[in-house]
């Protein structure tokens, strides 16, 4: 099912028009999970860290036991080649995708150098600046290494967080604030989260739970560059309980400001509203 518009594939060496199949009912993907993906955004005719994306996808490929068939550079050209076919102001979301089409020696893990490679873009909007959600708390908690490949942007890793989300919507919030497995806040059902209190901004420091964005990654250089104090560190729920503001990080919309957390209610801070403009005159930059 595809999530936006006006859809191109790239697949077995050319594009095609729209959400074409790309997989076998035998594939390894297909029945035994073994897919990973990443996603890049072009918007206002830039790709902020494409290249950073297209790196990732082969770093979960190897942890997934996917062999890359693609290098960044390439995949990054091809993304490129395809974004030409897009007007200057499409919003696009891109992305690469590896699966395993066989398996090794008992059928479970994948076999090497037996890799599926496509990528899809699809024109879905930026959503506005101001743009907000709500967060409460889920039972379900991240994994860690030793039980899940928390170190690749996977898709066998996805259920766990649909079940945050449905949980947060069927209590009437947008998202879920997830803990790690000690209790402490790892991220949302889908984005990394930042918290301010009296002008500092505070994220949960990677522990190896979640995956640390690159977009995340972004914001606290730019913060940084900007002179204000970001701090990585283990964060409680009651830390955000006591925030002053609370906003989202990831690729599909950059910053996404949160209006309350259970019965806690925030402004569109200051910070808030700064990480957006830094993120904004950083990206449009490279035009």
């Amino acid at each position: 099912m595809a999530t936006g518009t006006n859809i191109r594939t790239w697949f077995n060496g050319s594009w095609h028009e729209g959400d074409i199949p790309v997989m076998r009912a035998a594939d390894h993907g297909a029945w035994l999970g073994s897919t990973v993906f990443d996603g890049a955004r072009f918007f206002e005719g830039v790709t902020p860290d494409l290249d950073a994306h297209c790196a990732r996808i082969n770093r979960s490929a190897e942890a997934l036991m996917i062999t890359p068939t693609m290098s960044a550079q390439d995949m990054s050209d091809i993304t490129r080649e395809g974004l030409a076919l897009y007007g200057p102001d499409a919003a696009v979301y891109v992305r690469p995708m590896y699966w395993a089409l066989d398996g090794g020696d008992l059928g479970v893990n994948p076999k090497a150098g037996s890799t599926g490679f496509a990528l899809c873009l699809e024109e879905i909007p930026m959503p506005a600046a101001t743009a907000a959600t709500t967060l409460t708390t889920t039972r379900f908690r991240r994994p860690v290494l030793e039980s899940s490949v928390v170190d690749a942007k996977a898709g066998c890793l996805y259920p766990n967080n649909a079940r945050m989300l449905v949980e947060a919507r069927n209590k009437g919030f947008g998202n879920a604030l997830a803990q790690d497995a000690l209790g402490n806040v790892a991220e949302t059902a889908t984005a990394n989260v930042f918290m301010a209190r009296d002008g500092v901004v505070f994220t949960p420091i990677a522990n190896g739970t979640f995956l640390s964005g690159i977009t995340r990654a972004r914001h606290i250089a730019n913060f940084r560059a900007d002179g204000v104090e970001v701090v990585e560190t283990v964060l409680t729920l009651d830390d955000f309980r006591s925030a002053d503001e609370v906003f989202l990080s990831g690729n599909f919309a950059k910053v996404t400001s949160v209006s309350a957390f259970d019965d806690r209610q925030y402004e569109n801070g200051p910070l808030t509203r700064r990480a957006r403009e830094l993120y904004w005159d950083w990206a449009l930059s490279a035009k």
